[in-house]
């Protein structure tokens, strides 16, 4: 099958086409043909050699991805509910490709197209996971930091659909795009406890951080360090934020953001679509993190 690779860590200009034997699914998976992939930051951090420890290249072509949609054409065992030739979106490993295989799945919502369903697996797994640790009750208020990236915005739509009040950080030009969401929107910099506690005078229940910045006003919106859960800052623990980068159940996850995206209280921003072949062109657009909402690779 014909798929992205890397060979050594560095630009993005590594990643080329390449033809590699195609997976087949283990048990509890599925494989796909994939007609979307969703790129994520995780996966220039892997390609940079962010990740590699030192070592100099990867020991064996690598296939980035993490999410895809796409078609069922073979079941691993133990697997129910799912058949080849279901429309599933979901979670999984070297999704560039033609074929992938998924651990974790959900149908997909006849409302969202191939490149909306796929950007939808990472962001609606980890809004979820991270909503779900700050454990808000209806009618509390949110701080989503960063809120206008692809995590942030389906985090405020789980949050409003949700009954909570939510505040969101962004740069002015995405001021109008939090609004549409539900969010009432500040900018973020110096003086954001100042301005978030003109819209909310008593503070906030917690804050779910998707940026990694200003940990130390974040903390001083809620009060409480324990109120803070970052997927963005990895030194959070430090000063007694909470810091996710996994362990859900990912297939509820994945069952819920695709419930509310089928009913319409859950949408899928795409910011640049590309061909397969064009991944350096789309991993180029994430690192400039100006991308306002899903980056996805297109297999035809």
């Amino acid at each position: 099958m014909r798929a992205v690779v890397f060979t050594s860590y560095g630009a993005a200009d590594v990643l080329h086409p390449e033809e590699v034997a195609a997976p087949d699914a283990g048990p509890g998976q599925v494989r796909i043909r994939v007609r979307a992939a969703g790129v994520n930051p995780f996966d220039w951090k892997l390609r940079s050699g962010m990740m590699a420890g030192g070592a100099a290249a990867p020991e064996e072509p690598v296939v980035p991805g993490l999410e895809a949609s796409g078609v069922v054409d073979q079941v691993g065992d133990g697997v129910t509910g799912v058949a080849a030739g279901d429309e599933v979106f979901g979670l999984g490993s070297a999704t560039y490709a033609e074929q992938a295989v998924l651990r974790a799945w959900a149908p997909k919502p006849a409302n969202l197209s191939w490149e909306q369903a796929a950007g939808l697996g990472v962001a609606g797994e980890t809004a979820v996971r991270a909503l779900g640790l700050l454990g808000l009750r209806q009618g509390q208020t949110l701080l989503v930091h960063g809120a206008a990236g692809g995590v942030g915005q389906t985090a405020v739509q789980l949050a409003v659909a949700e009954g909570l009040r939510v505040i969101g950080t962004a740069s002015e030009r995405n001021h109008d795009l939090l609004r549409g969401l539900g969010a009432e929107p500040v900018a973020y910099g110096d003086g954001l406890p100042e301005r978030v506690a003109a819209l909310a005078p008593d503070g906030v229940a917690g804050v779910f951080d998707t940026a990694g910045t200003q940990l130390d006003d974040l903390i001083a919106v809620t009060r409480s360090p324990d109120r803070v859960v970052t997927i963005a800052n990895y030194g959070a623990a430090e000063h007694g934020a909470r810091f996710t980068g996994g362990g859900g159940d990912a297939a509820a996850a994945l069952a819920r953001v695709g419930e509310l995206a089928a009913s319409g209280r859950l949408g899928v921003r795409v910011s640049g679509t590309y061909d397969l072949a064009a991944a350096p062109a789309a991993h180029a657009h994430s690192e400039s993190r100006t991308a306002d909402g899903k980056i996805v690779l297109t297999v035809s």
